[in-house]
């Protein structure tokens, strides 16, 4: 109820003193109080009530009415029968904090006060509890089949007042209502989402993100017809969808939390229906890899592939290109004998394809249905998805190995350096061309596409940049995600290449530190594909004789010898591009690498020498 509507009930016999702009204030209770600091007993939105025995002194009031406005009430009314007048001082404190007064007469028990509220709020509550059972029995009857998640949010945020977004597991939105969720705050929703979720705290989970608290509810079916329940978190933790709420339900009514549960059935019937839409492509994948696993001829996968186009790219009229990714999520054994605890007989097959088909699509694509043309299947332990390109304006070689010629830039620097920064070989493509397939530009960065940029071939770094975050939260400390990605082939002979590159590729990458890495076609160059796989005592040793007499001289002297080291390579010993690379005069360079030189006994001229370097920058 509203403060006007207690002055404008004559039975009540109230006064207004001051205030008179804060007269549409919510009062959600009341409280009687004498105390000199009652803030312990409020939560704000309580009318409060005072006989005024806690005053002794003018001096009294302003810190009684600092602390009610501190606290949020939404008025005072203070008795006239111990004082007569209400004290000036008292007004003017009231005042000051804009804090509504009022006067209760003499004649008026405080008990009517209290219970007229108490009837009222109750009466309002009881009315917001019909209307939240009619909104369930609407978001019921509006359910997915009357236009998919979107109706259902857009219910919330015109009944309750609630925005809400529907985010995949890496943050990616689905579905929401209004104004989208910026990528990045969604990838940091989904973190906390996956990290509570890992440790076994019950939903809904709170997040405050930059002054703001959202509600995170995972998104499952259990009602009729659903898929058994995953007997271990990491079964469904990294594919399940969640719902993210700009708004703190810790303090929700029961009613309110049951609706919001519904919701989530609702949308979880949605998202197991395009899960079932997803069994095609799946097939599609499946077929075309047993052909190939199999040795099949190159005009029997090729035919397969003709299926595949249309489903995968619609509308496509020639062949496209196609690569091949693989993937693998490898979980820790479990402790048996903890609460919970089951053998580490998870299938990662499964999990890795349901991981894989989000991975897969453009982080700055939102919809539930961006990941139409990912076709993933899975073998054992791993995911392998099978992934279309339009044709690029430059033909790319039959089998994997060869190279092609690319559209080079005469300002780029030398061939790729292994982070997926720089062009790749191989591809006719730039690393920098963004995530997902069909990208014209780098996602985020609003740019037109250059020439190398439309190219839409995937690479590695690019695909997990977006989805890092989330991913690590999910996999925990007992979960790691690696993933390999081959070179672009557009024929089926070059398929089976592409696979045993693209797994070769994941093996370099499961040999790196960190749980969630990835390898590219690029990065099985001889030096390259060998440095995984040198004992760790020995990297360390080898490193540490190399760069440590470096290291320490920049820490002591600010050198940036270590920087200076690594684009004199990068130039290949040109002092002339080096020293424009890093703005310096050449001769401050030939300082510089005299240094490095006379600090760890080598000669940047000598080739041997030279290769050392880069090994050890490789390995450090």
């Amino acid at each position: 109820m509203r403060l006007r509507a207690l002055l404008e009930t004559d039975a009540l016999g109230l006064r207004l003193l001051g205030g008179q702009d804060e007269l549409d204030r919510t009062v959600r209770g009341v409280m009687t109080t004498d105390l000199r600091d009652p803030s312990r007993y409020l939560s704000g939105g309580e009318l409060v009530l005072t006989g005024l025995a806690w005053r002794r002194d003018a001096s009294d009031s302003e810190p009684f009415v600092r602390i009610l406005a501190g606290a949020g009430v939404a008025g005072l009314a203070a008795g006239e029968a111990e004082l007569g007048d209400i004290p000036a001082d008292l007004v003017e404190a009231c005042d000051h904090h804009r804090l509504p007064l009022f006067a209760v007469h003499e004649t008026v028990a405080f008990a009517t006060i209290t219970e007229h509220v108490v009837r009222q709020v109750s009466g309002e509550r009881a009315g917001d509890l019909a209307a939240v059972v009619d909104r369930h029995r609407r978001l019921m009857t509006s359910g997915p089949a009357g236009g998919g998640p979107e109706v259902v949010l857009d219910l919330l945020t015109s009944d309750l007042d609630l925005r809400a977004w529907v985010l995949s597991p890496t943050g990616r939105q689905i579905a929401g209502a209004g104004t989208p969720l910026p990528g990045p705050l969604g990838a940091t929703l989904a973190g906390h989402h996956l990290a509570a979720t890992r440790t076994g705290r019950r939903a809904p989970h709170r997040a405050a993100v930059a002054g703001t608290t959202y509600s995170l509810f995972p998104i499952r079916n259990t009602g009729r017809g659903a898929v058994p329940a995953a007997r271990d978190v990491r079964e469904s933790v990294l594919s399940d969808w969640l719902l993210a709420v700009e708004a703190d339900a810790s303090d929700w009514p029961a009613a309110r939390l049951d609706l919001l549960q519904g919701v989530t059935q609702l949308i979880a019937v949605e998202r197991d229906r395009r899960e079932a839409a997803r069994t095609v492509r799946r097939r599609l994948a499946q077929e075309v890899l047993e052909l190939v696993q199999a040795g099949a001829a190159p005009a029997e996968i090729a035919a397969r592939l003709r299926v595949a186009a249309p489903v995968l790219l619609p509308g496509l009229g020639v062949a496209p290109q196609w690569q091949v990714v693989v993937a693998r999520v490898d979980w820790t054994a479990a402790d048996a004998t903890a609460p919970g605890g089951v053998p580490g007989d998870i299938a990662g097959g499964p999990v890795a394809q349901a991981l894989l088909e989000e991975i897969l699509v453009d982080p700055a694509v939102s919809g539930p249905d961006s990941a139409d043309r990912i076709a993933v299947a899975h073998t054992g332990e791993e995911a392998i998805a099978l992934v279309p390109l339009p044709a690029g304006p430059t033909p790319l070689p039959d089998t994997v190995g060869d190279t092609a010629d690319t559209a080079t830039d005469p300002d780029a620097g030398p061939p790729a350096d292994g982070d997926g920064a720089v062009r790749e070989t191989g591809t006719g493509a730039s690393a920098a061309s963004g995530a997902g397939a069909g990208t014209g530009a780098k996602p985020g960065t609003g740019a037109a596409p250059t020439a190398a940029a439309q190219d839409p071939a995937l690479h590695a770094d690019a695909l997990l940049a977006a989805v890092r975050e989330p991913l690590s939260a999910g996999l925990a400390d007992d979960g790691r995600l690696t993933l390999g990605v081959s070179a672009a082939v557009h024929s089926a002979e070059g398929l089976r290449g592409a696979l045993e590159e693209a797994r070769h590729a994941r093996r370099v990458a499961a040999a790196r530190p960190g749980r969630v890495c990835a390898a590219g076609h690029h990065e099985l160059a001889s030096h390259v594909l060998l440095l995984p796989f040198v004992p760790d005592d020995v990297r360390r040793a080898f490193t540490a004789r190399l760069l440590d007499p470096l290291r320490d001289y920049d820490r002591r002297h600010r050198a940036e010898l270590i920087e200076t080291l690594e684009a004199f390579l990068d130039c290949d010993g040109s002092w002339t591009r080096c020293a424009a690379r890093l703005h310096l005069h050449v001769n401050t360079l030939r300082y510089r690498v005299g240094r490095i030189e006379q600090l760890t006994g080598r000669d940047l001229s000598r080739l041997e020498d030279k290769l050392d370097f880069f090994l050890a920058l490789r390995m450090s």
